[in-house]
């Protein structure tokens, strides 16, 4: 804030109550999210699936909630929309000093944002009355309570790192955890992930200072749990990570071991649910995660430990910079245009803008609010890394010289309900942002035999994980998909998304006669929800090539009864494995042991993964 736009002093008395209001709230907001995802832990151990996801989709409305409250009482008590600058200008300072000692004070600043914003008008969106640039740095907070538990935890194992000492201490590490559920064999565990580490660190030799560093808190999402830590010898430092799951008799096991900056990456995947963790200085997780994923945005990383405001605001931060250093303009996106979504993009950033248009075709028969609704589901869902992270932003503003002519007369054409001309300013008060990826039908299409293969085979793996989640992707066509930078196939298109138990999963009926037979019409009545899994072929199979590939790998997916069996089991209970990682890499168990937190389905998996299934 430059000193010409500071108050004159701070002598509003209502300035410091309103600040202090704004933290009240914030600290309320914080309590009951850590609270929720410290009982992450209990829900584990009790194996209470439907609780999991029942909390990890309700955590994701407690920020929207608490925001609601804050503004409430701030209009109740202050009558907060007709108070002057100066007065918002002082609440700012005062919010600033309230948060000189605070352990959360990024999360508290963009709260500060989300309440302001909502009660004031777009002229006061600049950083003399909210946080465009954060205040208070978030570097070396710590906890300085006597009982307070750190971060990390570092160990360092005796006998110059020798398999005695780091078998000790794998085992301590494990065992601070805490964990009220018997391992099935955790001596047997520990060996396998003693073996991993001699096979990724070698027999190398062991550096004077030789430690392992473990986050204090598992991160718990679905059916696991992680322990996340790196290992320092001197000066390497290789992330990993370790998956604890159920055995089918309720037993814990390490699944695996996981190490390195690809294989974390997978784990912490946009298109990955957020985890639960217990963090009390989450700046601290976000630097530590960091150092294992330098890649990874802190923006991506907030958003995967459940801080998705935090990481909205901080993606935007990044894209106000972004827009600064670039020179390039806004775009219609390369692809087969959408019937309900206008896309566009920045040709040097790497996400798009997604906005709704105002009218569709016959053919869709839908509404703005039920996109949003698909939107949503999607943001509350498991994605089991097969559906892309939105963003969702209101009143954005662009420059209006950094557009191609021919986008903005395509935005006032489909959108113009959505956006507003204001100066030098375009406004689009609502949009969606997500990362850009390579239509899988532009790929298939330039791809190499080999490349084909495994991006038809993916495809299907992806139609199989989001059935496990109980998602119905609805248009199943190639330009719905997209290819990430792993070689991941991800669905991106969720108008016409449904939950699977909401569909009626049929055969086609056989025609009674011959004039039907012949027909080119439908012959058979067909509900609203009613699917004909044997009519996609003609849809997707044009290609021979891909047709091949797809009718060795994943021919089910035609066939009614693949679907209804998988929709009956969810409908019993049923809570499918989707793992973060190739189950190549799960750890052999002796026959009668089991194979991690389910056999019989670990058993068909070994099977899929044979025939190129990597469900990640």
């Amino acid at each position: 804030m430059s000193a010409a736009l500071l108050p004159r002093s701070l002598d509003d008395p209502q300035a410091y109550d309103i600040a202090q209001a704004l933290l009240e709230g914030f600290n309320r907001h914080y309590r009951l999210f850590r609270q929720t995802s410290r009982e992450a832990k209990q829900r584990f151990e009790a194996a209470d699936w439907h609780g999991q996801q029942r909390a990890q989709r309700e955590r994701i409305e407690f920020y929207d909630l608490r925001v609601d409250e804050a503004a409430e009482r701030l209009e109740r008590e202050f009558r907060a929309a007709e108070l002057s600058r100066d007065t918002w200008q002082q609440a700012k300072l005062h919010y600033i000093g309230l948060l000189i000692d605070h352990h959360q004070p990024e999360l508290a600043e963009t709260f500060f944002n989300s309440v302001t914003t909502k009660l004031l008008h777009r002229s006061y969106f600049r950083n003399e009355f909210i946080f465009v640039r954060p205040a208070v740095s978030t570097e070396y907070i710590e906890n300085d309570e006597p009982a307070a538990t750190p971060t990390y935890r570092a160990y360092y194992p005796e006998r110059s790192g020798s398999s005695e000492g780091l078998r000790e201490t794998l085992l301590r590490m494990v065992d601070n955890f805490q964990l009220q559920r018997e391992f099935e064999d955790l001596g047997r565990d520990v060996e396998y992930v003693l073996q991993a580490f001699r096979t990724q660190f070698g027999d190398g030799k062991v550096s004077a200072n030789f430690q392992i560093q473990v986050l204090s808190s598992l991160f718990f999402r679905n059916k696991g749990a992680y322990l996340v830590g790196r290992v320092i010898n001197g000066f390497r430092e290789t992330g990993f990570a370790l998956p604890i799951l159920h055995t089918s008799r309720d037993q814990l096991v390490i699944d695996t071991a996981l190490f390195g900056e690809d294989e974390l990456l997978l784990l912490f995947s946009f298109a990955r649910a957020y985890f639960m963790v217990d963090m009390e200085i989450p700046s601290a997780y976000v630097q530590f995660l960091r150092s294992l994923m330098p890649r990874k945005p802190r923006w991506e990383l907030y958003n995967a430990l459940g801080l998705q405001k935090q990481g909205k605001n901080q993606f935007y931060r990044d894209f106000l910079y972004h827009q600064r250093h670039s020179s390039d303009k806004f775009r219609t996106a390369p692809g087969i245009k959408g019937m309900v979504m206008l896309v566009f993009d920045l040709p040097s950033f790497p996400f798009v803008f997604k906005v709704i248009k105002d009218f569709y075709p016959p053919q869709k028969d839908t509404t703005r609010e039920q996109i949003m609704s698909k939107y949503l589901l999607v943001k509350t869902h498991d994605r089991v890394g097969r559906m892309a992270d939105s963003l969702e932003y209101s009143n954005v503003a662009f420059p209006r010289h950094r557009f191609e002519d021919e986008l903005i007369e395509e935005l006032r054409h489909f959108c113009p309900s959505l956006l507003e001309e204001e100066g030098d300013s375009l406004i689009i008060k609502h949009l969606y942002i997500e990362r850009r990826m390579i239509p899988l039908n532009i790929y298939l299409q330039e791809a190499t035999p080999e490349q084909l293969k495994h991006a038809v085979v993916e495809y299907g793996n992806a139609i199989k994980d989001l059935v496990s989640a109980n998602i119905f992707p609805g248009d199943m066509l190639w330009k719905n998909f997209g290819v990430t930078r792993h070689g991941k196939v991800v669905f991106y298109d969720y108008d016409e998304i449904e939950y699977l138990t909401d569909c009626n999963f049929r055969k086609v009926p056989p025609p009674r006669n011959e004039e039907e037979e012949m027909s080119g019409d439908i012959w058979y009545a067909v509900g609203p929800k009613d699917v004909f899994p044997e009519t996609f072929g003609p849809f997707l199979l044009g290609n021979r090539e891909v047709r091949q590939v797809f009718m060795e790998h994943h021919a089910d997916l035609l066939e009614a009864d693949y679907w209804q069996g998988r929709k009956d089991r969810i409908l019993a209970g049923y809570v499918h494995d989707v793992f973060p990682y190739d189950p190549h890499k799960r750890f052999r168990r002796r026959p009668g042991l089991g194979l991690g937190s389910l056999d019989a389905e670990s058993a068909s998996l070994s099977t899929s993964t044979q025939l190129g299934h990597n469900p990640i």
